[in-house]
């Protein structure tokens, strides 16, 4: 595969994956854009795993207090001592149950008959208006110590919708967060350790069917690809939680109607029917 095509592919998924904007609309079209047709299943499929796989690297670095926090608190939960990491643990995987679920059941519908661009242009309008909504009505009283199990789940189900393509993983998280009261930089600080379990399980998935095709070697090009990703995704988050910590997700929200309404054009004005 062309590098350029590489760099596009890694820095589109590294920087749109924490961003409540969704990585996975924006993969999809970047493939449509660069020529889906002229590249085959198999070799998507190990790109999307490696820049995946790069983006969860990311995560766990910038988070790696809260990762080691979690991992010795899971480990004393087992031993039937409580603590925070431990907690917080137990809330992470109770936001995860409902997507792993969901998704176990509806794989083949979510990757076929949802992945196309007016979905897309729909999901990234309403799932965006959602989350202006939210954060204007949302207080911000709560951090993520307050964080109750059951909102934890009630996240996670909001999560479920992200299998959509368009709605954004971390914009729907970020929306139910905030929809509860918790602060910008702590509703994307739990959005983001949710996404752990999350895209750990898709690339597993993903992993299995490109074994059972029998093609499962690591290449150049894919490591490439995850080491651009895995850069840009660092950034992205740094810049992200900059952000939040003083201002609000109106920016998003703007990026998000744009592109819907480009996309728009696109389908219904005739403007690019590639993406069709």
């Amino acid at each position: 595969m062309p590098f350029l095509h590489l760099l596009i592919l890694a820095l589109v998924q590294g920087i749109t994956e924490f961003l409540p904007i969704s990585s996975s609309g924006h993969l999809i079209l970047t493939w449509s854009a660069l020529g889906e047709a002229q590249t085959p299943a198999t070799e998507q499929l190990v790109i999307d795993i490696a820049v995946h796989v790069g983006t969860l690297g990311a995560v766990c670095l910038y988070f790696w207090r809260d990762v080691g926090s979690m991992a010795g608190g899971f480990i004393k939960l087992l031993m039937g001592q409580r603590s925070p990491g431990g907690r917080l643990a137990v809330a992470v995987l109770i936001g995860t149950l409902p997507v792993v679920i969901v998704g176990f059941l509806a794989k083949d519908f979510v990757t076929g008959a949802l992945r196309s661009a007016e979905v897309i242009a729909w999901t990234t309008l309403i799932f965006g208006l959602l989350l202006y909504a939210a954060d204007k009505i949302g207080l911000t009283v709560r951090r993520l110590e307050h964080l109750g199990l059951v909102q934890a789940f009630v996240i996670g189900l909001a999560q479920v919708l992200a299998l959509v393509p368009g709605t954004s993983r971390s914009g729907i998280t970020m929306t139910a967060a905030r929809v509860f009261g918790f602060e910008r930089a702590e509703a994307a600080r739990f959005s983001l350790l949710l996404s752990i379990p999350a895209i750990l399980g898709a690339g597993t998935l993903a992993g299995l069917d490109l074994y059972k095709l029998g093609k499962a070697q690591l290449t150049s090009d894919a490591l490439l690809a995850m080491g651009l990703a895995f850069g840009s995704a660092l950034f992205a988050i740094a810049l992200m939680m900059a952000w939040l910590k003083r201002a609000s997700f109106t920016p998003f929200v703007i990026y998000r109607v744009l592109l819907s309404g480009l996309l728009f054009w696109m389908i219904y004005g005739g403007g690019l029917t590639a993406l069709q």
